[in-house]
């Protein structure tokens, strides 16, 4: 048995022990989770270390269940006094709980019955003087480019992490990911004609990351690319989202679909269910099941499988992301989506999302603009999620007769998510890197202020 599966069995018993004490004591139900992480990460400045950073973790949460009542405890100490404590505890801030109608764990036929392995850790755990390295030359890269005049550090890190679930409805099980990381940020021109830019990459293993000389070199480029920006008339015109920053628009529709929103009715989705929501032929896939995928995963936090789901399909929303309690509140089943740290309830969160690529290249997709913007950095927090409406700062390029043009800064670009969902076009240049990932998107209608 490898090192990781013998913490993660370790791990099992233990939260399996933790529920059997809180059954004992009276609990009608409970659930468990352990959690824990180790990191390391190296951070240079011109050359020289700045940043080092070592960190480990472990904690342990047990939730007790009496009728209604519900309440969390969690502890950094597994001292057998102290998780007896723990138990004892909980109980009692269970029994002058308030109520919840909704709380409760998953009926059995809904739990994940066969463990699955995706491949999330390469077992590489690389030490500080090869972390110091990899980050000088992913700098060095970076400086080497010509135009760039500084440089705001280069990074690398290794990280992993492991969870064990288990709760009294009759699940028990564990899973664990590592990943690794490369960055750099720079700044080219002088004075006050200064850009800065970065480049950040991360995968589960070590061989599938980019290098750290191309990441270096990428961030250099980038801001380079950046100087002697102007500024742009204001007015309505098609927008186009770099990868970059089109991930974002995915971001806003999760909240959007989101269960605890929907249930309080504070999502402007909320009455959109099997309605179309973008463009016939669109698709955004959540899926748990993938191989070396930052968020996947054959159970959620309370113990129910995780398929792998089409949110939207063809332009058509399909589904909330619900755990149970907001699928009880909705009068629907848990979509397995439910996450949780060791002091709180289940709460719904999304697992590996993608927009599904389209045909068209970038190029064939800003072909017949005659004047537009290509968007490479969104700032602020401009979105509402009851209404919609979004409105942030913006820099990238201008679109001149269908190609990239100069650089574009200082401007706001506005709209509604409803209106950008429904005339959003993808590219086909996506690429799987994090854990929510899109193409190049054009969006068109949208309003830029510029001078």
């Amino acid at each position: 048995m490898s090192d990781t599966a013998k913490r993660a069995a370790d791990a099992q018993s233990l939260v399996a022990d933790l529920i059997a004490a809180a059954r004992k004591a009276g609990a009608e139900n409970a659930d468990a989770l352990y959690h824990e992480s180790r990191s390391l990460s190296a951070g240079v400045r011109l050359g020289e270390p700045e940043d080092v950073e070592s960190s480990e973790s472990r904690e342990l949460g047990l939730r007790v269940l009496l009728g209604q009542r519900q309440a969390c405890v969690s502890t950094t100490d597994f001292a057998r006094a102290t998780l007896d404590e723990l138990v004892s505890r909980a109980i009692s801030m269970a029994r002058v709980a308030p109520e919840d109608k909704y709380c409760g764990l998953p009926d059995p036929s809904q739990l994940a019955k066969q463990p699955q392995d995706f491949d999330l850790f390469d077992g590489v755990e690389l030490e500080m003087p090869q972390l110091l390295e990899r980050a000088k030359a992913a700098e060095a890269a970076a400086m080497a480019v010509p135009g760039v005049t500084n440089s705001e550090g280069g990074s690398t890190g290794r990280a992993f992490s492991m969870s064990a679930y288990a709760n009294t409805a009759g699940f028990n099980g564990a899973g664990w990911i590592g990943w690794h990381t490369v960055s750099a940020s720079v700044i080219a021109g002088k004075d006050t004609g200064m850009e800065r830019d970065s480049d950040y990459e991360a995968r589960a293993y070590l061989s599938d990351l980019p290098s750290p000389e191309s990441v270096g070199k990428k961030a250099g480029e980038r801001a380079v690319k950046r100087l002697n920006p102007r500024k742009l008339d204001s007015g309505t015109m098609p927008i186009l989202f770099d990868p970059r920053v089109s991930s974002g628009l995915i971001s806003h529709f999760l909240g959007a679909i989101n269960g605890a929103g929907v249930a309080r009715g504070t999502s402007f989705l909320k009455d959109r269910l099997g309605e179309m929501v973008f463009a016939p032929g669109v698709s955004i896939i959540d899926d748990p099941l993938r191989p070396r995928g930052f968020r996947s995963r054959w159970f959620d936090l309370e113990g129910v499988a995780a398929p792998r789901r089409e949110l939207i399909e063809d332009g058509r929303l399909t589904t909330w992301l619900l755990d149970c309690a907001t699928a009880r509140q909705l009068g629907m089943q848990s979509t397995g989506h439910a996450s949780r740290g060791t002091s709180s309830p289940p709460s719904p969160a999304p697992t590996n999302v993608h927009l599904k690529p389209g045909t068209q290249t970038p190029a064939e997709l800003m072909a017949d603009i005659k004047e537009g913007l290509y968007v490479t950095e969104l700032i602020g927090m401009g979105v509402n999620g009851v209404t919609g409406d979004y409105s942030r700062g913006a820099a990238g390029f201008l679109i001149r007769d269908g190609q990239l043009a100069e650089p574009v800064s200082e401007i706001t670009i506005a709209s509604n998510l409803k209106h950008m969902f429904a005339h959003l076009a993808p590219a086909n240049d996506l690429t799987i890197r994090f854990g929510s990932d899109a193409p190049t998107v054009r969006i068109d209608g949208m309003t830029v202020a510029g001078r």
